[in-house]
């Protein structure tokens, strides 16, 4: 269902000749930033306390259980999708006046062939004024939900889910779980998807608490969001100050690669730059806390000089 549709947002978005979030050289870029914390992903959730369990292993077992390991590590950090959002429904069929009065209720009328798609099920809505029109995209989802349940998805959308109560779950750290809960909730292309997702992204930059979607796989999406409004200085910082050199060169390319008419990009391309060399252009024409990054750099560049010398 979201292959079909995502492929048609991808045409869309190269006749723009805008980079993509699905692009194999985006995604790379993204996935070496998500990075591969195994005690991270695999930690332990909230559930009944059962006794642990042991196995003996020799040495080459070990090694095919941890390879095991970080396969099924890489397939949980797989990153949500990233979409635009879906163009309202507003199509009237029929306007039967001669039925206006009849009913007091709206009457749904839903295609259950197990086989459609359900981007393709016909559903259509009879108004009480005897309007008959497409169910609207909200209309729809409930409706798909009645028919199709999907685990974890509520007909009606958790309060939760609203502006004043996330701000509840941001000040507890919860901004994983309420990105799980919103997946798990709606569609990729809808409003509130895309609201609640760029709602946490800003919490989490404003507070710098990029550590908290590390090694998830809501990282990339997050900073997807950041790089595309240029908002990028304080993950930069955040990566520098935690010696994530690799991860801020990664994301200076990522920069480069979204907006390639911006003067880092030009002189990175010009004086084939890499490196702390790409972060200092970068950080003095791109960046408005051109302070903040020297002194993380100061700070870096000593600390690898003390422990070259010892």
């Amino acid at each position: 269902m979201l292959g079909g549709f995502a492929l048609q947002t991808d045409k869309k978005e190269s006749h723009a000749t805008k980079p993509c979030f699905t692009d194999e050289a985006v995604q790379s870029l993204l996935y070496k930033m998500t990075g591969l914390d195994l005690q991270k992903i695999f930690r332990p959730l909230k559930q009944e306390l059962k006794p642990p369990t042991y196995k003996l292993m020799t040495e080459s077992e070990l090694a095919e259980a941890t390879r095991k390991a970080i396969q099924e590590a890489k397939e949980l950090l797989k990153m949500s999708p990233v979409l635009s959002e879906r163009e309202p429904i507003d199509d009237v069929l029929a306007e039967d006046r001669i039925l206006e009065g009849t009913e007091t209720a709206k009457y749904v009328f839903t295609d259950i062939t197990y086989s459609t798609p359900h981007r393709e099920r016909f559903i259509v809505v009879r108004e009480p004024t005897g309007v008959l029109r497409k169910a609207t995209w909200e209309e729809r989802d409930r409706m798909i939900q009645v028919y199709f349940p999907r685990e974890g998805r509520k007909l009606v959308p958790p309060p939760i889910f609203k502006d004043e109560n996330l701000l509840t779950v941001f000040r507890e750290d919860r901004h994983e779980d309420i990105l799980n809960l919103c997946i798990a909730q709606f569609e990729p292309d809808s409003a509130n998807y895309i609201r609640v997702h760029h709602r946490t992204y800003d919490d989490i930059d404003k507070h710098a608490k990029y550590h908290l979607l590390r090694s998830t796989r809501h990282f990339g999406g997050m900073v997807w969001y950041l790089v595309n409004r240029k908002k990028t200085d304080g993950l930069l910082i955040d990566m520098i100050q935690r010696n994530l050199m690799d991860d801020a060169t990664c994301l200076v390319s990522l920069y480069h690669i979204l907006h390639p008419d911006c003067q880092s990009a030009k002189a990175a391309k010009d004086q084939v730059l890499h490196g702390v060399d790409l972060i200092k252009v970068f950080m003095k024409t791109e960046s408005n806390r051109i302070g903040y990054i020297e002194l993380a750099l100061q700070a870096y560049q000593e600390a690898l000089a003390s422990s070259a010398a010892l």
